[in-house]
């Protein structure tokens, strides 16, 4: 899921990579809680939360961890889910990573939906959650289970300059 994240964000919104980078040494449960919040409580990131709610990271973190939540929930069983978690807690092991399985094309347009939906009430305007929404469907399609693929090249790889983008 991480790799979603950072690919995503690289796309449409280069300038968000320290955040990403700056989440990425806590938890996924840590990151969702964080990011979740509303207000401008002060944080170990060295900003309030609620100087990004009109970030890109945020918008597709949360909807990427709910919806890979929400699909792995329905395909494992109640009862091992629950003693998996009860045995973590009872040895004190962090939660498994969050890992997006392979999508149907309702539930890539259902994550569309929830993309739009979340980048509006966070203050992004219609056209940029479209094209947020965009990237992360576009990117999730194109990666296969257990594949690190990357989306289609963007601008800055088809500039024929022989050199990484700076960033």
């Amino acid at each position: 899921m991480r790799d979603v994240v950072r690919d995503v964000v690289a796309r449409v919104a280069p300038e968000e990579l320290p955040l990403v980078e700056a989440l990425a040494r806590f938890d996924d449960a840590t990151v969702v809680r964080r990011l979740g919040r509303r207000g401008g409580r002060r944080e170990p990131l060295g900003f309030g939360l609620g100087e990004i709610a009109a970030m890109v990271a945020p918008v597709v973190w949360l909807v990427v961890d709910e919806t890979a939540r929400q699909i792995a929930a329905a395909v494992a069983t109640g009862a091992t889910t629950g003693t998996r978690t009860v045995m973590r807690r009872l040895l004190r092991r962090p939660d498994a990573p969050v890992t997006v399985p392979e999508l149907t094309r309702e539930q890539l347009a259902e994550i569309h939906r929830r993309v739009v939906e979340s980048a509006v009430q966070r203050g992004l305007g219609g056209e940029r959650a479209a094209v947020i929404a965009d990237a992360v469907v576009a990117r999730l399609a194109l990666a296969g289970p257990g594949e690190e693929a990357q989306g289609p090249p963007g601008p800055e790889s088809t500039a024929g300059s022989g050199t990484p983008a700076q960033g």
